[in-house]
């Protein structure tokens, strides 16, 4: 899995005429990173074509068990982050 810093050196490498520095990289990465989750967060989701689609979904509440002493316990109702692969990405990985 790639680490910030990884990615950030990758995307320097593959604009280095668009970034300079490692420093605007990322600086780039952190505002895209800002720009999704204000998407996600706001309720929109965020479609990246050809990567795919982040929605936002509800998870009801549910009824669960505590592994350590097998007490019932009552896990509440909370929104979630979806991600769904693009077609096109997921054909590639399964090609």
């Amino acid at each position: 899995m790639f680490s910030k810093a990884q990615f950030v050196e990758e995307l320097k490498n593959a604009q280095p005429d668009v970034f300079k520095t490692k420093a605007d990289a990322e600086r780039a990465f952190d505002a895209f990173c800002a720009v999704l989750a204000k998407g996600v967060e706001g309720g929109e989701g965020v479609r990246l074509p050809g990567v795919g689609t982040f929605t936002v979904k509800q998870r009801a509440g549910r009824t669960g068990r505590n592994p350590q002493t097998g007490a019932t316990i009552t896990i509440p109702a909370k929104r979630t982050v979806k991600f769904s692969v693009a077609k096109g990405l997921d054909e590639s990985l399964n090609a």
